[in-house]
């Protein structure tokens, strides 16, 4: 993999310092911003609602991206895509369209973004469901036996990061599956810091439902899949309705289409919708093996660097091939806000610090916050080694 040139592919790299906050949000490719400009120059009109040459090309340029993505996940049908603004768009679907009852018990582990915990909160003092959390073991790594005993008592859904925002760290999916199918339950995968990373085959996984977004993946921002089985999709109600989602209606009733349309109301992105086609074709030009290669070599200097700092605590496990390309840390007694603000402020060292929207982690474990270094394919060895010498420098005047 020839970073340099890959790094010509991303036009805010060229002046804009170090980019280490990549599990907010990746940076786009020029291929990505050509393909949402081509639209908006080209041939913008509605997709699949005008009969003109215009909405019959953005027509066909949106099939194309939903297939290339069904593909990509290795769906049964393109049908099975659902296009959403975002993961959290993708959770609330299925949250809002399950028909939970009370009494119906959602697991979900300790390790939650919001997105993945609020939903079932709402739900809980709504409808009266029972949310049930899985707690990690010490370092932060999936308790498969605190989950099989979790399961005894009966689960109607299992809904679980992938791959934590927090540290990193990738849950067993499928072995999590396939118990949770043998005790009847539904499973939702919160993929946004997955699919980024690692190849995600949905039908072997045999998930029935998984969510991500478009701007963790080099896609545009507001632009999501939720993918489902397409058995499981028509019997689900439509959540958003309006236009687009019906083939017709009278003063009192309507007569929805089939999925994936009866969940897409409303005029939709097709421009981010076509960007994001484009952006898993870029991933797949790249290819994940060396994906992965780059982050890891990247995580390990950059842990082992950090495991030299007094009082410095990394999250999640010591072992940086456990924790894809996040190392979140926080130092006793420094602030975690004020050293990203310096490293920021002095060589334009971007990173996230915070809570980094899994507050009841943090609120549990007692931890005012941390400093989250997210690092992917286009990051070099030399910006790392610039980072460590930075954070020295920032925490010798803290």
């Amino acid at each position: 993999m020839d970073i340099t040139k890959i790094r010509h592919d991303f036009p805010v790299l060229s002046e804009n310092g170090i980019y280490f906050d990549n599990a907010c949000q990746s940076l786009r490719p020029q291929s990505v911003i050509n393909a949402v400009t081509e639209y908006y120059q080209e041939y913008s009109a509605c997709a699949g609602r005008s009969n003109h040459h215009l909405a019959a090309k953005v027509t066909q340029k949106c099939d194309e991206a939903r297939t290339r993505i069904a593909k990509f996940l290795h769906a049964k049908r393109k049908e099975e895509i659902v296009f959403t603004r975002n993961t959290t768009e993708g959770i609330n679907l299925v949250a809002n369209t399950l028909n939970l009852k009370e009494g119906d018990v959602v697991l979900t582990s300790d390790k939650e973004h919001n997105s993945n915990l609020i939903p079932w909160q709402i739900l809980h003092r709504k409808s009266g469901i029972i949310h049930r959390i899985v707690r990690s073991r010490d370092d932060n790594t999936f308790d498969m036996d605190a989950y099989k005993q979790a399961l005894e008592s009966g689960v109607k859904l299992v809904s679980l990061g992938m791959t934590s925002n927090l540290d990193g760290v990738t849950i067993p999916a499928a072995e999590i599956i396939k118990l949770a199918h043998q005790d009847g339950a539904v499973v939702l995968l919160d993929a946004a810091q997955a699919i980024p990373h690692q190849v995600i085959d949905v039908r072997k996984l045999d998930v029935d439902f998984l969510a991500f977004s478009g701007h963790k993946m080099l896609g545009p921002s507001g632009t999501g899949v939720l993918y489902g089985k397409y058995e499981l999709l028509e019997k689900l109600s439509p959540f958003l309705v309006g236009g687009d989602t019906v083939s017709s209606s009278t003063y009192d009733s309507c007569e929805f289409l089939p999925p994936p349309e009866k969940f897409e109301a409303g005029l939709q992105d097709y421009a981010g919708i076509i960007g994001l086609g484009e952006a898993v074709s870029y991933l797949e030009r790249i290819g994940f093996a060396q994906i992965q290669k780059q982050e890891y070599a990247l995580n390990s200097y950059i842990t082992e660097e950090l495991q030299k700092i007094p009082n410095l605590v990394i999250l999640g496990p010591s072992d940086p091939k456990e924790r894809s390309g996040i190392i979140s840390f926080y130092i006793s007694g420094k602030d975690h806000h004020q050293i990203a603000l310096m490293l920021d402020a002095s060589t334009k060292i971007m990173v996230r610090s915070g809570q980094h929207c899994v507050h009841s982690w943090f609120a549990d474990r007692k931890i005012p916050g941390s400093v989250r270094a997210s690092v992917y394919f286009y990051n070099t060895l030399e910006e790392a080694e610039l980072f460590v010498k930075e954070l020295h420098k920032v925490l010798s005047i803290l």
